[in-house]
């Protein structure tokens, strides 16, 4: 009991510090003190008066969605006696086989630098920014030769690494409850079976309704269509989070899912946030990252020839472009097993005070890392708001996806339960696939990473998407395979 009140202490204190560093934090003071001019605001009660002006001005509402959003990101406290690096992976050997992947992507990008002869980072001369600028909104239009450039690595590379991970206390062949287990993944992690995950998914019964099946042409609006419209409708005009979290797991209407995602995300575009759009669209024009190269050869081999995702190839480029600029999205590392890769100034290699961070937001695009954007697209026209969306989306569930750890949402758990699944429920399936070599995960593997992006049609994408939102996990990837 005490551990927890610990704990819930522990969480209180970090959201209060992360609150604190907020714009919602001076929005509320500059309210509080605004209501003092109030005439029902008294002297003897003031505290109370002062809280029931922000409850009934809708400020209240606001920060429970702030506190909300809060403890959907961040993980709940390690034990006081837990190391910090706990917080990231609990799991030694998972923490070193990131650190090893790491080091592989690092000296692929390095090579390929030193191969191009092209520096890590330089500033555009005067024309270069002006024709950018320029060209800003129609940068698909621009054919920049890529012939020499390639991805860092691809999924398959990415598989390859998993397969190879062990847990070193286990000798080999002495994992008791791995001993049945034939699949490409073989840690010995906790995955969830078909109860605990019926558990979990409850609002996924078959015996209750869902966009996407109940709103079909066979089955008559009134029966369940019209009554969900009308509670989504409701439960924006509520504006609040957990209850639109709730109502998203049995899928958004097309025409309320922009705003009840970002309900969910708590964006809300205020003039703040555009202006830090423009901050990072201003560093983009100023410097020329080579991973800006790898981010136009990423979009050119796969959403610039998809045929839902092609029209919005100049979107892709200015989200993808001023993420890697994004340096607020290295606060994710706090609780992601990965580390942001250092470069040092030239001629200071290994000293500390001379080292920055490369891209100054700490992720190396991957082949198909555009495909995260994509989707979103659909939603999102005004390029600030489509920004925020992708970034918050990132930071609570894609980096998951391509990053080794022991989370439940993480790739790792995620290919073990598919193989689960499939080899308990499927076995014929799953035998005969590994007969004729063609190991289910080898098949499914691209499909998890990308979240399906590029894989499903974009309605049944948007569908899937709201359930990972709904629940706050993306443990569903690996399920609805089976």
């Amino acid at each position: 009991m005490l551990e927890q009140d610990g704990g819930l202490s522990l969480t209180i204190a970090r959201i209060v510090q992360r609150l604190k560093g907020s714009s919602l934090h001076s929005q509320l003071e500059r309210q509080a003190r605004i209501s003092l001019h109030n005439p029902e605001i008294k002297l003897e009660s003031l505290k109370e008066d002062i809280k029931d002006f922000l409850k009934t001005s809708g400020w209240e509402k606001k920060l429970q969605n702030a506190v909300y959003s809060e403890l959907n990101v961040f993980p709940s406290p390690c034990h006081p006696a837990a190391p910090p690096e706990h917080m990231k992976e609990p799991l030694a050997y998972m923490r070193k086989a990131q650190g090893s992947w790491e080091k592989r992507i690092l000296k692929s990008l390095n090579s390929m630098c030193t191969e191009l002869s092209i520096p890590l980072a330089q500033k555009r001369p005067a024309s270069e920014q002006k024709e950018l600028l320029n060209k800003w909104n129609e940068m698909g239009t621009d054919e920049p030769d890529l012939s020499l450039f390639r991805p860092v690595y691809a999924p398959k590379d990415f598989l390859e690494v998993l397969m190879n991970l062990r847990n070193p206390n286990y000798e080999n062949g002495e994992q008791p409850s791995f001993r049945n287990h034939l699949g490409l993944i073989q840690v010995p992690l906790k995955v969830k079976d078909i109860p605990e995950l019926k558990e979990d998914f409850s609002e996924l019964d078959l015996n209750i309704g869902q966009l996407g099946i109940d709103d079909s042409a066979q089955v008559p609006p009134e029966f369940f269509e019209n009554e969900h419209v009308r509670i989504g409708q409701k439960v924006l005009a509520e504006q609040d989070s957990a209850a639109a979290q709730q109502y998203v797991r049995q899928g958004c209407p097309t025409a309320l899912r922009a705003d009840l995602w970002a309900l969910i995300l708590n964006i809300s575009n205020q003039p703040e946030d555009i202006l830090y759009y423009e901050q990072l669209k201003s560093n983009v024009i100023q410097h020329d990252l080579l991973v800006d190269s790898l981010i136009y050869k990423d979009v050119k081999l796969t959403a610039s020839n998809d045929d839902y995702y092609f029209v919005f190839e100049d979107y892709l480029y200015q989200v993808l472009l001023c993420f890697s600029r994004d340096t607020s999205v290295l606060e994710h590392f706090a609780y992601s097993s990965a580390t942001p890769p250092k470069s040092y100034i030239q001629g200071k290699l290994g000293i500390e005070e001379y080292a920055v961070f490369y891209p100054p937001n700490g992720v190396i695009p991957f082949h198909g890392f555009s495909m995260y954007v994509a989707p979103l697209c659909f939603l999102y026209h005004e390029p600030s708001k489509l920004y925020q969306i992708f970034r918050e989306m990132y930071v609570r569930f894609f980096f998951r996806l391509h990053s080794i750890s022991s989370h439940p949402s993480g790739i790792v758990s995620l290919c073990l339960l598919f193989e689960t699944l499939l080899q308990t429920h499927l076995p014929q399936l799953f035998y005969h696939l590994r007969e004729i070599g063609a190991q289910p995960l080898r098949i499914s593997f691209k499909w998890m990473v990308r979240a399906f992006s590029g894989y499903l049609a974009t309605d049944q994408l948007l569908l899937l998407w709201d359930r990972i939102l709904g629940y706050n996990s993306l443990e569903i990837l690996a399920a609805i395979q089976k």
